[in-house]
């Protein structure tokens, strides 16, 4: 029936409704946006986490964890976006893999782009920079000019996309790295494995979720234990066979969480007593588009004929 219309004269002119709307982007593709989206909410880009190597490896780093709001885009378009592969395990004396960058291409962001580097690997000896550093590894017990675990926020980004990784402590263990840093590989009196760091929170997906945690140190002697992966999709680090050789864990896929470092041999045991670290977990990029409303303030003139012509138009 006709109906007044916020005081035009003719039928209620519904409005388009766009329901908010939350995408979680785990693989390589194109984004697309809603038919009425013109800007996005909040933009969450998590690096791929970072793996390690065996023998009292450092906890690998975490990637880089970076947030955008309120940026601008076309209705109807489609936008790149890569997310990062978590590290992989290697053998020394090689470090562990870096984890692969995530991107989100928007071309109103500054630069074009939001990117979140990868975690870079723990290791025996200096963990590797990246988007949070990787662990320094037992072996600097014996070096101490090598303690200092990676730099984190490499390459740097204001604000910070991440921290350093975790240095060895002579006689002391380890001690973690920062947030979303890999733990260092324990050494000495009562070396256990210290843990990863702790990632960021975040409730762009509406419940909070812990991103981008350090993986944990592995043990150094026999009968310590690995360090816990830090909250956030990080790996514990190996834990050496009188302690339960239990095996060093994966980063979370999806967080960007670092891998477990691997054990040390039991001091006079030999190599074959080695234990490998893990690999880091993928990373994610998550894109939140707000509710929109959109009411015409126009009739389109075959809207108002066919109105009038079927009677539902008041005169």
């Amino acid at each position: 029936m006709a109906q007044g219309n916020g005081g035009v004269i003719g039928p209620v002119n519904d409005p388009n409704i766009q329901a908010e709307k939350v995408t979680q982007v785990t693989a390589d593709g194109t984004f697309t946006t809603g038919a009425l989206t013109t800007v996005l909410t909040e933009i969450l880009v998590v690096g791929g986490g970072a793996g390690t190597v065996n023998c009292g490896s450092g906890g690998g780093g975490a990637g880089g964890y970076r947030t955008a709001a309120c940026v601008t885009v076309s209705a109807s378009t489609g936008y790149p976006i890569t997310v990062g592969n978590g590290g992989s395990v290697a053998a020394r004396p090689s470090g562990g893999g870096a984890g692969g960058n995530s991107v989100a291409t928007f071309p109103s962001l500054p630069g074009g782009n939001l990117t979140s580097n990868g975690g870079g690997g723990g290791n025996y000896t200096v963990g590797s920079n990246g988007g949070s550093g990787g662990g320094t590894g037992s072996n600097c017990f014996a070096n101490p000019g090598c303690n200092p675990g990676g730099t984190g926020n490499s390459p740097p980004t204001c604000p910070p996309q991440g921290n350093n990784g975790g240095a060895v402590q002579i006689n002391q263990g380890g001690m973690s790295g920062g947030g979303g840093a890999g733990g260092a590989g324990g050494y000495a009196n009562g070396a256990n494995g210290p843990p990863g760091g702790s990632g960021t929170s975040n409730s762009i997906t509406g419940s909070s979720v812990t991103y981008a945690g350090g993986g944990g140190g592995g043990g150094r002697g026999n009968g310590h234990h690995g360090g816990a992966g830090g909250p956030g999709g990080g790996g514990a680090g190996h834990n050496n066979p009188s302690a339960g050789n239990t095996a060093a864990q994966n980063g979370t896929a999806n967080t960007g969480g670092g891998g477990g470092g691997g054990a040390a041999a039991h001091p006079g045991s030999g190599p074959t007593k080695s234990r490998t670290g893990a690999n880091g977990g993928s990373g994610i990029v998550i894109i939140k588009e707000p509710e929109v409303k959109a009411a015409p303030g126009v009739w389109q003139m075959n809207t108002v004929y066919e109105n009038v012509k079927d009677g539902n138009w008041t005169n």
